[in-house]
């Protein structure tokens, strides 16, 4: 029998890594939001994949209480995840899947594009998701996992932002508003390079963020998590003295209609 993987949340998308290691013949143990890390930790053997499948708001509290023994086995998927969240717990050398499937409830999962994996345990990520037809692939290292966070977070900071003032899909955003949408994904671009002390191409980025989109055209803009990504990206850049004239008139009117 092959060693137990641990699925720390099984919510929409806890849920579908824990079909695709059960399919691959992977015992699960699953851990929810109120058990003991800990406790649990010292009731089995060294898994062989840890998987924080919680959400992005409570990844920091949640990695705190990651035992020490479990930090090689660990995997993350969050949103807008960067590698300080990581660093900055002493996890040195996390698996990493940027995911570019949705799983909304009551709904099976449907892919974008192919969703990129990188580190110690990525083989047994991308065996598991094979078995449900999810297509990923493996990157070569960290500069190009570092812009595959980016570009991700780019995705989805960009359509939930503009999305505010727009509406619609990604499709439409692209179709009918294609320099307000550059002007906000310029602002973040310049957010998520001092978060990562990095330099990105833009138009590299740019073509990466529209090939998302022709994955799945239809993919509303405006999640229910818009407000408060606009909020976190405009406090980050007050903090770094990034001027974002596009984010803060995009919150003032938003705060205007409240």
């Amino acid at each position: 029998m092959k060693q137990a993987v641990v699925v720390i949340g099984t919510g929409e998308m806890g849920g579908v890594f824990a079909r695709g290691f059960l399919k691959s013949g992977h015992p699960l143990i699953p851990i929810n939001r109120n058990d003991d890390i800990q406790h649990i930790a010292q009731t089995i053997e060294l898994p062989a994949l840890v998987l924080v499948a919680v959400g992005e708001k409570d990844l920091s509290n949640t990695l705190d209480q990651i035992p020490t023994s479990w930090k090689p086995q660990l995997a993350l998927l969050q949103n807008e995840l960067l590698p300080q969240d990581w660093l900055d717990k002493g996890i040195t050398e996390p698996t990493i899947i940027s995911v570019w499937f949705e799983k909304k409830p009551g709904q099976d999962f449907k892919i974008l594009v192919p969703s990129p994996v990188f580190g110690p345990h990525s083989s047994l990520i991308t065996e598991a998701l094979s078995t449900l037809n999810i297509p990923t692939y493996q990157v070569a290292d960290d500069n190009e996992l570092l812009f595959e966070l980016v570009r991700k977070n780019l995705y989805i900071l960009t359509t939930n932002i503009c999305g505010l003032e727009t509406g619609g899909n990604v499709q439409q955003l692209s179709d009918q508003h294609a320099d307000f949408m550059l002007k906000v994904m310029k602002e973040i671009l310049l957010i998520q390079q001092y978060l990562t002390g990095a330099k990105f191409d833009l138009d590299l980025l740019f073509k990466a963020v529209v090939e998302a989109f022709d994955g799945d055209p239809e993919h509303q803009c405006m999640g229910r998590s818009a407000p408060q990504r606009l909020q976190r990206a405009i406090e980050i850049a007050d903090k770094a003295g990034i001027d974002v004239p596009e984010l803060t008139r995009i919150h003032q009117q938003a705060s205007n209609a409240n």
